[in-house]
């Protein structure tokens, strides 16, 4: 019962923090108190309000955003999110264009299970929706699942990848954003070898940490420094009465969130700082810089304790994925089994989460694939966040997925039989190169 106490007293935390905002906003804003202008009231009222959004979009899921799109008939074309695949951890949802042709490309975008939500990726839904038919894992929050509904760790998240790139069928190219990046990697050679003929077109990893090991940062230094012990003393909670996962065993979204924001205490101290006195000035707005970035920093999902803990272990402390020692259901998943998926690693040159060398391993790991079907791109100044959603991913790194995926977009198995290596401009480049 101490870890529902402990969660349900940071829930309490929360309310109150955004009941304290709401309530010095509504005192503030007593129309009485404009008869004599008080800028200690006007700066009670921007901080309630500030104050009271901030500790709202905690548990508020965002919204996609995305509600129209104008196509090249120069008309705005309704976006309709439907669900293709439900299941009780995530669902596999497209972003259907009204009214449009079917796009080519088909794209399926594995969102991250890291504390945010998918719509993390909003922006690089957007980006790939101009030109091709784009899919998404929508993973559920853990305090809403039931117990019920059993475990889930990183090898249902691995089968979940594999249902869901089988229902897409082979003409599919998936595109891995930072965490999932190894399980899809292993996802990808587990189809491999039981059902090679489900397998993607193309598969494009984006500063995922394949070999944790590679280029240490402070992740992968805190990974080793405790022991799993440990975490699962300080990390898990158990779900409070509040919520419909009540006594499933999570790392609290609250608790993740209080790790991110005091990775870097100083500068959200100061934007919010900054933000409140916008506010007095009247210069603020509802959808204004630092409200769009909050709203999705701030809104934070639980992870099952067995998903967060098995991710510590299997993926970081014994780097099972690159050591080629990954197994499912006690079968050993061979990465060398990809013979003909194209793989491409995307780095940053200044990421700090997933530095440069982690994800490019995957290519040395694909000992069975040709060199023509490997490529890799440093992004030179980008850091983890702009190789997939900022401007190095709009100007630079989506055109070279874009064309590494039209390059690989035949018949995979006729492609491997009649593939020559291929010289590749700029920083993009084959695995002998690399």
């Amino acid at each position: 019962m101490r870890y529902m106490a402990t969660y349900d007293l940071m829930e309490t935390f929360r309310n109150t923090n955004q009941w304290l905002g709401a309530s010095a906003l509504s005192f503030a804003s007593y129309p009485v108190f404009s008869w004599v202008p008080n800028p200690a009231l006007q700066w009670m009222s921007a901080w309630g309000q500030v104050t009271e959004r901030t500790f709202e979009r905690m548990v508020a899921k965002p919204d996609w955003g995305i509600r129209t799109f104008t196509c090249e008939d120069g008309k705005d074309h309704l976006v309709n999110i439907d669900t293709v695949v439900e299941r009780a951890f995530g669902n596999l949802v497209h972003f259907n264009v009204s009214g449009r042709e079917e796009q080519p490309r088909k794209i399926l975008l594995v969102a991250p299970m890291s504390g945010h939500y998918a719509t993390l990726l909003r922006s690089t839904v957007k980006s790939l929706l101009v030109n091709c038919e784009v899919y998404i894992t929508d993973w559920h929050n853990a305090r809403d699942i039931p117990v019920s509904e059993g475990k889930f760790d990183v090898e249902d998240y691995t089968l979940y990848l594999v249902d869901f790139m089988k229902h897409l069928g082979p003409d599919t190219h998936v595109i891995a954003v930072c965490q999932p990046a190894p399980l899809t990697l292993a996802a990808t050679a587990y189809l491999a070898e039981e059902e090679p003929a489900a397998q993607p077109r193309s598969l494009t990893l984006i500063g995922g940490p394949i070999d944790p090991d590679a280029t240490p940062t402070d992740v992968t230094d805190f990974g080793n420094r405790v022991t799993m012990g440990q975490l699962e003393e300080l990390m898990i909670q158990r779900v409070g009465f509040k919520y419909k996962g009540v006594g499933r065993l999570v790392y609290p979204g609250l608790l993740q969130l209080s790790s991110f924001m005091s990775m870097n205490a100083d500068r959200h101290s100061k934007a919010f700082s900054d933000q409140i006195m916008r506010v007095v000035r009247g210069e603020a707005s509802d959808h204004d810089a630092h409200n769009r970035f909050y709203d999705e920093y701030l809104a934070v999902m639980d992870m099952t304790a067995e998903f967060y803990l098995s991710t510590v272990e299997r993926i970081f402390k014994n780097c099972e994925i690159a050591k080629n020692e990954f197994t499912v259901k006690g079968k050993k998943v061979d990465i060398g089994k990809i013979t003909t998926v194209a793989v491409k690693t995307v780095e940053g040159a200044n990421d700090d989460i997933s530095a440069p060398g982690q994800c490019i391993a995957a290519l040395r790991l694909c000992t069975g694939l040709p060199d023509s079907k490997k490529a890799s791109h440093l992004e030179p100044g980008a850091g983890h966040y702009g190789i997939f959603a900022g401007k190095s991913w709009r100007d630079n790194i989506r055109p070279l997925v874009l064309d590494f995926i039209d390059a690989n977009s035949g018949d995979p198995v006729k492609s491997a039989k009649s593939a020559k290596p291929k010289v590749v401009a700029d920083n993009t480049k084959t695995t002998a190169a690399s």
